[in-house]
């Protein structure tokens, strides 16, 4: 089934409603089309393509409510659908974090839609990891890297007079660069929502450049080093930057169960707990990297400073949690905005004297929430900086830190890059703990 249109969906969702006999209904619609291209060993493995559309109808009596779900839309599968939600609603208990469906809301209108991604071919993907292979093959190098592109809707409707639609695409292409003795690794990753954007050649030179460089590598003693920690090293794999922003949870804060939280109770929204340099916030209307617009429950998702100059200005509060706590309710969009600086990478690492570049880190994992202290691994190309130039490659470490101190020990934040859906720039930290050696590559 083909992307739905705001007026398709809604025409099934205002069906989904007539069809119910439920105190409150609500109706959520989502759908995916998306095409990939897998490689590895200089040679394509798989491709293909998914395509999903899927119906969520939540029916409440008073406080109790139920949901079932269905992929088809004709009027007796609907029927089916809500009336097994209402079935389950009259079996459930109470909830007693129950707040009722929003009414209408008001909406941005980011452009998260870009027709030349929607209309990317099989062919085209092929082309990307063509020339990717072409290029690792002509310097005896061996490529694997993954390319998805996909074109997606979200629609709401309830039974209150809330609407809600929108439609994004968006790429996503990472490749792992090899030498022929496997003694040397590079990676690169980026993501777009338009296409006219990507270059599969540029990305595979630089992972093919660090993988080149990285051969021989040395060990250090671990300790505590300034670090150049690039934008993959901060947010891919669950990092550290989304560690912090996923821990601005107020209900967490006031529980106790968070490094934002008091002694004797409550949270330390406007402390100052980070470098005046820092500064995060949520803008679905971001040029380089646009959000969605409302949150699972038709909450409107707005700019919203997080942090501003190093101090907490706000943090997320669920319906609920706001209720409880007489104050406005936050969406959070999914992605966020961190402010940065001018300097290229090139230009940090030419400004530091003795420190470490990370390229990627990895299997990260938590130590104690309370602190957000994680720990993981660095990998794909780890070099020594000294007098401004990258002196030779080391192997890679184990480090034990936190984002909370990380983002009090800056020396310097480069230009903001998107990446993950958010943005994100390149940063210099002083004291960043490695514990231990580690020799894979």
């Amino acid at each position: 089934m083909p992307i739905l249109s705001q007026e398709e969906s809604q025409a099934i969702l205002k069906k989904v409603l007539s069809f119910s006999q439920a105190d409150e209904c609500a109706g959520t619609l989502q759908g995916r089309l998306s095409g990939n291209i897998r490689y590895a060993r200089n040679n394509v493995s798989t491709a293909g393509m998914s395509d999903n559309v899927s119906l969520a109808v939540e029916a409440r009596f008073g406080k109790k409510s139920g949901v079932a779900t269905c992929n088809q839309f004709d009027d007796a599968t609907l029927r089916q659908c809500v009336k097994r939600a209402e079935e389950i609603a009259r079996l459930a208990p109470e909830d007693p974090e129950y707040v009722p469906m929003l009414g209408p809301q008001q909406y941005l209108t980011p452009a998260t839609f870009v027709p030349a991604t929607a209309a990317i071919t099989p062919d085209m993907r092929a082309q990307a990891a063509g020339d990717s292979i072409a290029l690792c093959e002509s310097r005896k190098l061996t490529a694997a890297g993954f390319l998805e592109d996909a074109s997606s809707f979200q629609a709401l409707r309830n039974s209150k007079g809330l609407e809600a639609y929108q439609q994004f695409t968006n790429i996503d292409y990472s490749v792992t660069v090899r030498t022929a003795d496997g003694k040397g690794s590079g990676y690169a990753v980026a993501d777009f929502a338009d296409v006219k954007s990507f270059d599969a050649k540029a990305l595979t030179k630089r992972a093919a450049d660090k993988a080149a460089s990285s051969v021989n590598a040395r060990a250090i003693e671990p300790g505590k080093y300034t670090v150049i920690l690039e934008p993959a090293a901060l947010v891919s794999d669950e990092g550290l930057l989304n560690r912090l922003v996923y821990a601005l949870d107020a209900r967490e804060a006031d529980e106790g169960r968070s490094f934002l939280s008091k002694k004797g109770g409550g949270n330390k929204t406007g402390e100052k707990l980070f470098d005046d340099r820092i500064s995060i916030y949520t803008d679905p209307q971001n040029a380089t990297a646009p959000g969605g617009v409302f949150d699972g429950e038709g909450l409107p998702v707005k700019r919203m400073p997080w942090v501003e100059k190093g101090v907490v200005k706000n943090l997320y509060y669920t319906r609920f949690w706001a209720q409880k706590n007489k104050v406005e309710p936050t969406a959070f969009g999914g992605n966020f905005v961190m402010s940065g600086g001018t300097q290229s990478l090139e230009d940090m690492i030419k400004s530091t004297a003795k420190g470490i570049l990370v390229t990627r880190l990895w299997y990260i994992r938590d130590v104690d929430p309370q602190t957000l202290l994680v720990t993981g691994l660095t990998r794909d190309g780890t070099f020594y900086i000294e007098n401004g130039k990258i002196k030779f490659p080391i192997k890679n470490m184990r480090f034990n830190e936190s984002p909370v101190i990380m983002l009090n020990n800056v020396e310097a934040l480069g230009k903001p890059v998107r990446l993950g859906g958010n943005v994100i720039p390149p940063m210099k930290i002083r004291d960043f703990t490695f514990t231990s050696l580690s020799d894979a590559v």
